[in-house]
């Protein structure tokens, strides 16, 4: 996996969300209207509710309105019935795509996302075309700061059960099984670690660097479009850019 390429798709998000708080509060507010509605209110034993709290503070939204929308969600009136699913395709050069959604709209979706791969060199693919080339892992990012030693990190996140462990300038990477993603998060909570996100993500077995400049802004503004979309949730691609 390129550690590299993942943690500067999670700087751009948070860069992106800095500037567009309120689109990020409602994709946010969907999933954990989601959570609480397959699982409850009680973070405590609902762990996909636990992990969406957890994305809630890394992109700095108030615990007042996490409270509101969990409190929502749970109420007997809660109209909002969100369907998830994964759109699959390709991009400019060959490059693989999945794009995360959680909408109530299937039919306005599915045009959005097709509009998007067709106006820039992509093409919407079937269900298998692509997801073959990623594998489901959990990801956790540790924010460095003067208090966490690397050779430390990685020794705990080891012993913890991760399978790798990665160093960037801002911070510390462990990936996962995702079956055993929740007992490596639970062990390095008990050993006082703050995480800054946490989540099971589809990583691409390779990644495909992208030099062209025209092919390389067609990409770029694809997932830029796809991101900016509030029915996506999330977008995995297998892109690697030199800038």
């Amino acid at each position: 996996m390129s550690g590299h390429s993942r943690w500067s798709t999670i700087k751009r998000k948070k860069e992106k969300s800095d500037a567009n708080k309120g689109k990020v509060f409602t994709k946010i507010g969907r999933e954990l209207a989601v959570a609480v509605k397959e699982g409850g209110s009680d973070a405590g034993v609902n762990s996909r509710l636990r992990e969406c709290i957890l994305k809630a503070k890394a992109y700095n939204v108030p615990n007042e309105n996490i409270e509101r929308i969990i409190k929502k969600a749970s109420g007997s009136d809660s109209d909002e019935n969100y369907e998830s699913f994964i759109y699959e395709g390709y991009g400019p050069a060959g490059s693989a795509f999945m794009v995360d959604i959680l909408t109530e709209n299937r039919n306005r979706t599915s045009a959005s996302i097709r509009k998007y791969f067709n106006k820039n060199g992509g093409n919407l693919g079937t269900s298998g075309c692509v997801s073959f080339m990623f594998r489901q892992k959990g990801v956790a990012i540790i924010k460095k700061n003067e208090n966490y030693k690397e050779e430390k990190v990685m020794e705990d996140a080891i012993l913890s059960g991760a399978e790798d462990f990665e160093s960037e300038k801002d911070c510390f990477i462990i990936i996962s099984e995702k079956s055993g993603c929740e007992s490596v998060k639970r062990n390095l909570l008990e050993l006082n670690y703050e995480f800054l996100s946490t989540e099971i993500a589809m990583i691409p077995d390779s990644y495909i660097k992208i030099t062209d400049y025209d092919l390389k802004l067609k990409a770029k503004n694809l997932i830029d479009a796809l991101e900016d979309d509030d029915d996506v949730q999330n977008v995995w691609h297998n892109c690697e850019f030199d800038d």
